[in-house]
């Protein structure tokens, strides 16, 4: 009943084609199964008579989780539907490992960046303002001297010292409302982008970054740890966290981050790294067990190490770098309470990545 089986206890799959909530007969369906994300084991197609079938997948022997995908087609169209079961899974373990120099080295390139004045900026949104609630466009000096993080700063408007919400962002290129839902009920919010480009622009900037001098930007410099894209925007966050402490407003103390994919995965990076995080939501963390791949089971968004990838990523200096950056490695040095939420039938940011960082925790 809750899609969870042990190891080696057998899984069945039921499915069923239906128009109006009444079975199809005669209908033909194309269906595969196999542990998430990996070559399938069975693939096959059937036509169901009455519009129903049982698929008996089988098991696994070691915990993870095994997906099963059906395709119907029905008056030239394509439905597509998926079941994933969960074998096991608070028993899945990391296929990662923490560099010795782990927390030494985000130390010193937290050290390296408080060094750097942080020089905020705020524009007032008056548009975007409300009766209760001033919006801003923030930005601050990171990472180096003259590059900028932006951010939307939502303030209650009353007199007082409020807690914040650091809200970090999902993959992707884009700009940003802003949380005033949450500053409307009494809370600060501070939204940021990661890619140190105003978050106000129109809508046609950030999809011509998108197909260009931004695409693919998760890649970039893997090769170097010290280079490599996400160092500045984890460093982002934390400088995101000083700016909020700057604020007069702010009530010294009570801050939380959250965030969805790979805002989920910048939560548990910022709680891990910054000391004044008090709790933290994430929602399907992303760069979770990056390596799992490596091992022959799913690894986490972006995916470095899968099939498509493998033949350019698979180097040493790749798969170190990667270790520096996961969240395992951060989630295995959390100390606050957090919101963890996922879904097993995610095929971006797969379960058995996700229980990999959770189990840790």
């Amino acid at each position: 009943s809750d899609w969870v089986y042990k190891t080696n206890e057998r899984v069945k799959f039921d499915i069923t084609v239906s128009k109006n909530n009444i079975p199809l007969k005669d209908v033909t369906v194309r269906y595969e199964y196999g542990p998430e994300m990996m070559p399938v084991t069975k693939s096959e197609t059937i036509v169901l008579k009455n519009g129903t079938a049982t698929i008996d997948a089988g098991t696994m022997k070691e915990p993870g989780f095994l997906r099963c995908r059906v395709v119907a087609e029905y008056e030239g169209r394509s439905y597509t539907g998926l079941g994933t079961a969960a074998f096991s899974p608070d028993a899945i373990q990391p296929t990662t490992t923490e560099p010795a120099d782990f927390m030494e080295f985000w130390e010193k390139a937290k050290a390296e960046n408080a060094r750097i004045p942080i020089d905020a900026k705020l524009t007032l949104l008056p548009e975007r303002c409300t009766e209760n609630v001033n919006v801003y466009e923030v930005n601050m000096q990171n990472f180096r001297v003259g590059a900028r993080l932006y951010g939307i700063l939502s303030v209650p408007k009353t007199e007082g010292k409020y807690p914040a919400i650091l809200r970090v962002p999902g993959a992707g290129v884009r700009g940003y409302n802003g949380d005033v839902a949450n500053a409307e009920k009494g809370v600060i919010t501070l939204e940021i982008g990661i890619h140190g480009i105003p978050v106000t622009l129109n809508p046609s900037v950030y999809n011509d970054l998108r197909q260009g001098a931004l695409n693919g930007y998760q890649n970039y410099n893997l090769d170097d740890k010290d280079r490599f894209y996400y160092k500045r925007v984890y460093l982002g966050c934390v400088r995101a966290v000083d700016f909020i402490f700057s604020l007069p407003e702010f009530d010294g103390e009570n801050v939380v981050v959250m965030g969805g994919s790979q805002g989920g995965a910048l939560s548990i990076v910022t709680a891990a790294l910054d000391s004044r995080i008090k709790g933290l939501v994430a929602f399907y963390p992303a760069l979770s067990d990056l390596t799992g791949y490596l091992h022959g089971r799913a690894g986490g968004w972006p995916h470095f190490f899968n099939q498509s990838n493998i033949e350019f990523n698979n180097t040493p200096k790749k798969i170190e770098t990667s270790k520096y950056y996961d969240v395992v490695n951060f989630a295995r040095h959390l100390t606050v309470p957090g919101f963890y939420s996922w879904g097993y039938n995610d095929v971006t940011c797969p379960p058995t990545s996700m229980y990999a960082a959770y189990n840790v925790i």
